[in-house]
């Protein structure tokens, strides 16, 4: 049975070790982070490495949002400016067109290096204050502005052969610390939660993966954040409606307190489907596998069906695609989309 993980691997080239645990723990699939990223064939090497591990055609996420979140970058990659701003510079109705089109773009670069799966749309919705990490990220300041966008980055990487992942759930837009560093907390009212952050996510809850957050929501659960809380999750299955397959945020991230064992426990515990590892330590991957197992029969199902959505895309021109997006900013050049 597939582990009830995803992991992440050291280097630029799988080594022997790497691919003799990954053989035996047989995890989900993996994710690629810039130390693994260095030319167009060395990816394709590595995501060939990492799918002949385990025998199958597991799946590869990337954290590619474009602006501060970026794995790829020029030359040999599309630049994009930070999602917020890309929004605010487009043209009076035509931002979800826009973004739809950054996303496709992003997706025909992804899969011609064998990854098939972007860590994208982000449905927080930033109050004021919100750590930076987070702000500007996001695609605008209220829960309908964000769940169109965000239908329309999950459209077009759909189309262009890449699974979406909605995150982070239920919502990462009000706390002012970075989950990263520090455990983030949110005194907001229930009420104020369900009209605004939960509902961005309420509107994409038909997505097939997601995310959750490292965020404790005093409404709900005053002493544990969501990737650890019963309630929180219960929350996010029957009144956010999301049914997908749920992986933790990363596991490393110091936002959580324990071992990696009693860390993995209590994600599970708290109904999480999948625990996400990004380091690539290889003890403390072993501490996950051994205490994540197999996936769930239900978690089983929700990861075949989420799979079950991978196409081949057709053939785009990315010049014509790119020529339509930069007719969309209010400026007459490129300089809206492009990073610098």
């Amino acid at each position: 049975m597939t582990g009830a993980c995803i992991f992440g691997c050291n280097g630029l080239v799988l080594s022997a070790a790497e691919a003799a645990f990954f053989r035996d723990a047989d995890p989900l699939g993996f994710i690629l982070f810039a130390r693994n990223l260095e030319t167009p064939d060395q990816i394709r090497a590595l995501t060939n490495a990492l799918r002949e591990a385990v025998g199958r055609d597991a799946p590869i996420l990337i954290d590619q949002e474009g602006g501060r979140v970026a794995r790829l970058r020029p030359p040999d990659w599309l630049g994009w400016k930070p999602a917020l701003e890309q929004m605010a510079c487009t043209k009076a109705g035509q931002g979800t067109r826009a973004m739809w089109l950054r996303y496709r773009l992003i997706a025909d670069e992804l899969r011609a290096l064998g990854i098939d799966t972007n860590c994208a749309p982000i449905a927080d919705v930033p109050a004021p204050g919100v750590h930076a990490i987070i702000r500007d990220r996001c695609y605008g300041g209220d829960a309908g502005t964000v769940a169109a966008a965000g239908r329309a980055v999950a459209d077009g990487l759909l189309a262009g052969g890449v699974l979406p992942v909605l995150k982070h759930i239920p919502g990462h837009g009000r706390p002012t610390a970075d989950s990263h560093i520090e455990l983030p907390r949110t005194d907001a009212a229930l009420a104020d939660l369900k009209a605004v952050d939960f509902e961005a996510f309420r509107r994409l809850a038909d997505l097939p993966l997601g995310m959750t957050a490292h965020v404790v929501y005093e409404a709900l659960d005053a002493e544990n954040c969501a990737t650890h809380s019963h309630d929180v999750i219960a929350m996010i299955r029957h009144e956010i409606g999301f049914d997908g397959l749920l992986m933790t945020d990363d596991l490393s991230m110091q936002a959580l307190k324990g071992s990696f064992a009693e860390r993995t426990r209590r994600a599970l515990d708290a109904g999480c489907d999948v625990i996400l590892h990004c380091h690539g330590d290889p003890g403390e991957m072993a501490v996950i596998a051994t205490e994540a197992g197999a996936m769930s029969p239900k978690a089983a199902l929700r990861a075949e069906a989420a799979l079950a959505l991978r196409q081949v895309p057709g053939e785009i021109d990315q010049t014509a695609l790119l020529a339509e997006l930069d007719g969309l900013f209010m400026l007459a050049d490129d300089d809206q989309r492009h990073d610098t």
